[in-house]
């Protein structure tokens, strides 16, 4: 019987795992996935409604008590709300902390460790700036140009001693790491002037208490700080009398540079008034000619702009008007050997002038009107952006279309009553790289000397200092990030041009040559082997051509697969910041696509461009971007839903109003220090404006002008019930711009707008020196970046 049992048993075990997992199955219940955590909520300010009407207008802002500074109860209020806004931007972007992290790293492996910026030679000094190890700020100093060649440690030039000649060759001037300890912690320097004797240094710093820049001069020889002038609220300076003199600008209440000031260096007597403008529209401004024979003083308005001269020999004996002009105009005047020169931007003739033009007149000029002489013929192929003088030649920036070319012209100039087309006084052309988008003159000190510094800018191209020896012809890169090896090359003494193995110079004075060699890429650390830039015109609404640039890396482009950052400025005349950004190369080496739109407005174009996307056509210029941004995902450049746009202050306020314009065409937008409410801030200027500001975006008082205020202010049109794209929005208290007009932003859009999630307002306030920590730029960068690719992908 257990035989029969156990063989029945063992026929059917077979079965049994069968049996069981079905019996299992049929009771079994997966377990319920984790429910995901709510998105976090953003948070709700309390609305206190107010009216305002102006002209024919009346509108209601809940939220305009976040500018009442003086009430102290909004205040506490504002502080409790800015908690609140950075708790929720931690919590969204709490899932990007690894990818934050990573790109940090990124993002700092690329900053260009350099201990010193390259020397500047001034007489016989050279003048430049260091770094010392676990040090935030840097330190300026010089050193002799005689015993350049033997100051050999150039890999740590802390210490300042050759230990082969046994001779401490470095002298400190200036350590703004004790400067930060003057100024609570923090250094910020805006002016700095070495005396043309070489003994003092006039410079001002930023002290946060005040709100202001204050005035010292330090003894270099001594390496203390004279007792007088110390002044604050200096807006400019210049010196005179061979350094013994020193003039300076002091503003008023409302930030308006009106009194001009001069001071002995040494004397015990009070500073002497020069001028006090008591205009309430009215600027001052001085400089002076790169010989320090004289100083110009400018004053100007929104209806006039005038020139005087001062003999630097003798400051205190008055002041002569040598150039005056109706509306204000750009006016720099230069002294040559016997001869003024003006670069202007003044009406000619009773008619507006689209660029500058260059002029000049006898210094000496008889007791009748002064007579000022045109130079260059008008020529539309070479469009003069920029001039610089030395004692032997002048130097020209010039535009061809949208191209930039840097020509030198011996002078003095051949003696002619007539102007002259620039081709025909046969000018240099010096060599440049591939696809320049700005060249910026140097300090260029030495008036003496033939040897001029330029810094060239390209979207694919690290920033490069170079040298042009003008009467050789030779040129050497001193400076430029080599990303391609990874390490920077900082030439001291006798430099060498880009990518050369023998460390010889270039001569370039040929045509020839010069197009030969300034298109090779490797001499200039180019990346256009990488990363593709190309040049487009796009169609604005109205049929006028905008300049739309492209960025792209050549290995991740996918037709309309790549998500794009569309950068926008047009405000100002200002060109459009387009030089190469190392932070950007985190989402190009993703496969993203960076694009510039050079929208009206701004500047690079002419007068009429600037004025055709300013005041009451400023919707020009945000429609100009509309049109940029459709173009590159119509063409498929980028994919259908994932363009994001990026604005800086009043960029800001350009990408704030095209997504107004088109909130379904943007998926994401980065708007930095951002000018949000034009029509309060315009109205009632809480931080003072300037006449600039009411020429850019118009004046309330003017009712046309309001009512274009009205149109494009961001603030303002809000649409409702609309999806908005995913907007992070940095500020700080400590802006140009003030955080309540981001705060405000933000939360009407939450107020009005259709909520969703994955389309976040996020407000990230900074701290004030950002700008003056590397690590600190990384972070925010980090954090952008990563915003930026999280909406992207949810």
């Amino acid at each position: 019987m257990r035989h029969l049992l156990t063989t029945t048993f063992h026929r059917h075990n077979h079965r049994l795992p069968t049996i069981l997992h079905h019996l299992v199955t049929r009771h079994y219940r997966p377990p319920k996935p984790p429910t995901p955590p709510a998105p976090p909520k953003h948070p709700k300010p309390p609305q206190k409604p107010q009216s305002f009407t102006f002209h024919d207008a009346t509108w209601e802002d809940p939220y305009s008590w976040m500018s009442h500074l003086n009430d102290k109860v909004a205040m506490r209020h504002m502080d409790i709300y800015m908690e609140q806004e950075e708790k929720y931007t931690e919590a969204v972007m709490s899932d990007t902390e690894k990818l934050q992290s990573k790109l940090q790293s990124e993002m700092a492996s690329r900053l260009h460790f350099d201990l010193s910026t390259s020397p500047i030679r001034w007489g016989p000094w050279l003048y430049y700036k260091r770094v010392e190890a676990g040090k935030q700020y840097h330190v300026l100093c010089r050193r002799l140009a005689s015993l350049n060649e033997q100051f050999i440690s150039n890999k740590d030039p802390s210490g300042g001693f050759d230990f082969v000649s046994g001779r401490k060759i470095e002298q400190k001037l200036v350590d703004y790491n004790l400067e930060a300890e003057r100024f609570g912690g923090y250094a910020y320097e805006e002016l700095s002037e070495v005396s043309p004797d070489h003994k003092f240094l006039a410079y001002t710093m930023y002290d946060k208490d005040n709100d202001s820049f204050r005035l010292s001069v330090r003894n270099l020889n001594s390496g203390a700080l004279c007792s007088k002038p110390q002044a604050d609220r200096v807006s400019n300076l210049a010196w005179a009398k061979n350094g013994q003199a020193l003039l300076y600008v002091v503003t008023d209440q409302h930030k308006r540079p009106c009194r001009i000031y001069c001071s002995m260096i040494g004397s015990t007597e009070e500073d002497v008034l020069l001028l006090d403008e008591p205009a309430e529209n009215v600027y001052v401004n001085i400089r002076h000619t790169k010989d320090f024979r004289f100083v110009t003083v400018n004053t100007f308005s929104t209806t006039f702009s005038k020139v005087f001269l001062i003999n630097a020999a003798d400051p205190l004996s008055g002041i002569t008007l040598v150039w005056e002009c109706e509306a204000q105009a750009h006016c720099i005047v230069e002294h040559h050997q016997g001869y003024l020169y003006l670069f202007t931007d003044a009406a000619r003739g009773g008619q507006l002038v689209d660029h500058h033009y260059l002029l000049r007149c006898p210094v000496n000029a008889s007791s009748g009107p002064r007579i000022w002489e045109r130079v260059f013929d008008d020529d539309r192929d070479m469009v003069i952006e920029d001039v610089d003088f030395c004692n032997t030649h002048l130097t020209l920036i010039i535009r061809e279309n949208c191209s930039f070319r840097l020509c030198a012209v011996p002078l003095p100039m051949p003696a002619r009553k007539d102007a002259v087309r620039l081709k025909e006084l046969n000018p240099t052309f010096l060599p440049l790289p591939n696809h320049v988008s700005q060249i910026w003159p140097g300090p260029n000190y030495d008036y003496y000397s033939s040897t001029m510094r330029f810094t060239i800018s390209s979207p694919v191209m690290p920033d490069a200092v170079v040298d042009y020896e003008l009467s050789s012809g030779n040129w050497n890169i001193v400076q430029q990030q080599n990303l391609l090896y990874e390490r920077t090359r900082i030439l001291y003494g006798t430099t060498s041009s880009g990518g050369i193995a023998n460390g010889s110079s270039n001569n370039l004075n040929s045509d020839f040559l010069n197009e030969i060699k300034s298109e090779d890429d490797n001499l200039w650390n180019c990346l256009s082997e990488f990363y593709a830039c190309e040049q487009y015109d796009v169609s604005s609404y109205d049929g006028v051509m905008v300049p739309l640039t492209i960025l792209y890396s050549r290995k991740n482009k996918n037709k309309n697969q790549n998500p794009g950052l569309l950068h926008g400025h047009g405000a100002y005349g200002e060109l459009l910041d387009k030089r190469w950004r190392n932070d950007l190369k985190s989402l190009l080496d993703r496969g993203w696509v960076i694009a510039y739109a050079d929208v009206r407005g701004g500047g690079g174009h002419g007068k009429a461009w600037h004025h055709n996307g300013r005041q009451q056509k400023k919707l020009n210029s945000i429609k100009d971007f509309v049109s940029c941004a459709k173009f590159l995902v119509e063409n498929e450049f980028v994919q259908e839903n994932k363009l994001a746009g990026w604005g800086y202050s009043a960029g800001g306020l350009l990408v704030a109003a095209a997504i107004n314009s088109c909130p379904d065409l943007f998926r994401a937008a980065i708007l930095k220090v951002p000018f949000l409410d034009a029509t309060t801030t315009l109205l009632n200027p809480i931080l003072p404006l300037t006449a600039a500001d009411y020429e850019e975006f118009g004046c309330p008082g003017d009712i046309d002008d309001f009512h274009a205020i009205m149109k494009y202010c961001p603030y303002a049109n809000i649409q409702k019930d609309v999806l908005y794209p995913a907007v992070l929005i940095t500020s700080s208290f400590n802006t140009r711009f003030g955080v309540w007009e981001a705060a405000k932003w933000a939360a009407r859009v939450r107020e009005h707008a259709i909520y969703d999630p994955k389309r976040p307002i996020l407000l990230n306030l900074t701290t004030d020196i950002v700008e003056e920590n590397r690590y600190l730029q990384c972070k925010e960068s980090a954090l952008e970046t990563a915003f930026l690719i999280k909406m992207m992908e949810s």
